[in-house]
């Protein structure tokens, strides 16, 4: 029995509650509905309180479709727009009274409320969806206030900003944060918004709050025409000099904006990344920082300014000289609801090896560039009946709760990405040459890095959550084979005007030829084609192809081990069982260990007085441990692949589905090189 019989059968037995799920089920499924079925089912789900929102969809579908748009617009209207009518009239009346007081608003002869040429219907607490009255139709649902910057608005630094028909709160909020007071920068620095027509912008005033924006006179409204007034000259027009007002540093609470460098894995380029951000006028970078360090760093200037009892006594703990900056240091100090976001800010100014190659007369408030790096990366999968993995790390889950993610208020992250099969390779050679303990005693070792790959889905997020809400991965070999390409692409996404900075690799602000002892400098592709056979066995390879093959084919690059074919349970986990190149290397980096712990053991047990007669020498006691360990990581390596193969399907915590991070778009009119495969 088909959805729809059983709701009116539910009906007619007089079972609201049943009978409103099941056309909720109508609704949702929608397989052959007709649109009588439709507009059924949406009326009754409308009538006894249920989802609204498919009810909503379904009435907008009909409407789009032409069937039945008399009655949906009526039931729309009532339903959805009226009782929303008067909060959209007071938006739109209070916004007017604002901008007709505003002295850079030219155009005053606002547009009766009732004449607007969009109404806009309210579909949840965020989102509207605007209907175009003159065309009879409706538009996409939008949120005006959705966190993610669109478009490259400081491409250009030589002349004031310029915008065309910006209608985002939330970018018109980023401009008014980010572009420095003209009396700031000793000279004529507003922010033109041009809107091409008069009436939509009046029509968006609905939507938008102004109010706030206009308090510190940074904004000129240029409409239709008035863009040939283009930039205006304060000084003849308004008697305004901003030349003689000193220039003024940039204080910690004027950054607001972070760019986010992420780690998806080991060894996919961050610090050639690091290398082409270095020195940009406009940065306020690092080299990459471990998050723990930071942490420690973060939690020791927290303590330091809390407990301080006067400026003297800080004064006094950090005259080390590793601040540099005092002034910032006091100003943080002496700082109301001081949070963290402030205090990593202050950091970057703390030395001149950051900001030396600032632009002071940037138009622009400079971006903190934060790149927080994890020396390893363990994650594990929980499931349920359905097939659903939830992939939990402890370091992933160190970064979402973040207290700089609830702070910084613009957010753009970007995370390299390198073929698989080369990172892997090189970060087992990294972690062989690592192994052993270190000055601290803690004992390094190879880890199984093909198991801890395939479970590892950084590339699958969640965008609900702020740090992936506006993301983009960019391949390294793009980086590397077509330069102008993808750093023109980057500086656009990220918001930045593309420099000659970006033009080379360095490190605080010198080549890094001079600078760092590298393999590889610059842009050198031989990192590009290194296969790192010594670290890496084809069997490893091919695995790591056929279960990541998502991200091979969604990121652009051809298979070189796995032929793309089906391949049965069988020949994976004999695939499986053959990982002879990282077992040999996790065999070698625990043998010195387990020696070392028996040893331990045992001389612990003689200062102790306990006397003992051992069966086995010390090698042979190591020897014992170690084949336990390499059984255990087989038996975990089988274990991954039996549930993998089960087919999971990777989610977010709450069950829904995760989406593949976009891969950064470059302009196919600027590649030097074909692009790699």
């Amino acid at each position: 029995m088909e959805p729809i019989e059983v709701a009116r059968r539910l009906v007619r037995l007089g079972d609201t509650e049943d009978a409103l799920k099941a056309y909720e089920l109508v609704l949702r499924a929608q397989k052959h509905v007709s649109a009588d079925e439709k507009l059924e089912a949406a009326i009754f789900v409308l009538q006894f309180q249920g989802e609204y929102r498919y009810a909503y969809l379904a009435f907008l579908e009909l409407y789009k479709e032409k069937q039945y748009a008399q009655d949906v617009m009526a039931i729309m209207t009532e339903a959805f727009y009226e009782p929303n009518q008067k909060l959209l009239r007071s938006h739109y009346e209070n916004n007017c009274k604002y901008l007709k007081r505003y002295p850079y608003l030219f155009q005053k002869d606002f547009i009766p409320f009732d004449e607007l040429p969009i109404r806009f219907y309210p579909f949840d607490d965020n989102h509207y969806i605007p209907y175009y009255v003159e065309n009879g139709c409706f538009g996409d649902a939008t949120d005006y206030s959705e966190p993610v910057i669109t478009r490259n608005f400081f491409h250009d630094l030589e002349n004031p900003i310029l915008a065309k028909d910006v209608y985002s709160q939330y970018e018109l909020e980023y401009l008014n944060d980010n572009v420095r007071l003209s009396e700031h920068v000793s000279r004529e620095n507003h922010v033109y918004l041009h809107y091409s027509s008069w009436a939509e912008f009046c029509a968006y005033l609905q939507v938008l709050n102004f109010r706030k924006l206009l308090a510190d006179r940074k904004l000129v409204f240029l409409m239709e025409d008035e863009i040939s007034q283009y930039p205006i000259d304060f000084k003849e027009r308004f008697g305004i000099d901003y030349s003689i007002y000193p220039l003024r540093p940039v204080g910690v609470r004027e950054v607001n904006r972070l760019i986010w460098h992420m780690q998806l894995s080991y060894h996919n380029g961050g610090d050639f990344f690091n290398e082409i951000m270095d020195a940009h006028p406009n940065l306020l970078s690092s080299s990459s920082i471990f998050h723990d360090s930071m942490e420690e760093t973060m939690d020791d200037l927290r303590s330091t300014l809390n407990d301080a009892r006067s400026w003297a006594e800080v004064k006094e703990v950090f005259s080390n000289g590793e601040w540099e900056n005092f002034d910032m240091i006091r100003d943080l100090y002496f700082m109301r609801d001081r949070t963290d976001k402030d205090i990593l800010v202050a950091t970057f100014f703390c030395c001149k090896r950051f900001t030396k190659r600032l632009d002071p007369n940037s138009r622009i408030v400079p971006a903190i560039f934060y790149q927080p790096h994890f020396g390893y990366i363990h994650t594990d999968i929980k499931g349920d009946n359905k097939g659903h993995a939830i992939v939990t790390s402890e370091q992933y889950e160190a970064i979402e709760k973040s207290t700089l993610i609830k702070y910084f208020k613009y957010i753009k992250s970007f995370a390299p990405m390198r073929r698989i099969t080369t990172s892997y390779g090189g970060a087992v050679r990294f972690m062989d040459s690592m192994s052993g303990r270190n000055e601290d005693g803690k004992y390094r070792r190879v880890t199984n890095e093909v198991v801890e790959r395939v479970l590892y889905r950084g590339y699958l997020v969640d965008s609900r959550i702020r740090i992936f809400r506006d993301c983009v991965v960019v391949r390294f070999e793009d980086g590397k084979l077509n330069p102008k390409a993808t750093f023109t692409a980057l500086a656009k996404f990220l918001d930045l005007p593309y420099t000659k900075s970006m033009t080379y690799c360095s490190f605080n602000g010198l080549p890094t030829q001079v600078m760092l002892k590298q393999e590889v400098h610059g842009f050198d592709t031989t990192s590009v084609y290194k296969t790192y056979d010594d670290f890496a066995c084809d069997e490893e390879r091919w695995f790591l192809e056929y279960f990541l093959q998502d991200a091979y084919r969604y990121y652009g690059y051809d298979f070189k081990y796995y032929d793309g074919q089906p391949a049965s349970p069988e020949k994976i986990r004999e695939k499986a069982q053959r990982f002879d190149t990282i077992y040999s290397f996790i065999r070698k980096s625990m043998k010195t260990f387990f020696e070392e712990t028996v040893v331990e053991m045992r001389e612990k047990a003689a200062e102790a007085g306990e006397e003992q007669e051992y069966a086995n020498t010390v090698e042979e006691e190591a020897a014992q441990s170690l084949e336990k360990y390499m059984r255990q990581q087989e038996e975990r390596t089988m274990s991954v692949t039996n549930l993998l193969l089960g087919g999971l399907k990777f989610v977010a915590k709450d069950g829904q589905p995760l989406e593949f991070m976009p891969r950064l778009d470059l302009d196919p009119e600027l590649l030097e090189q074909p692009l790699y495969r």
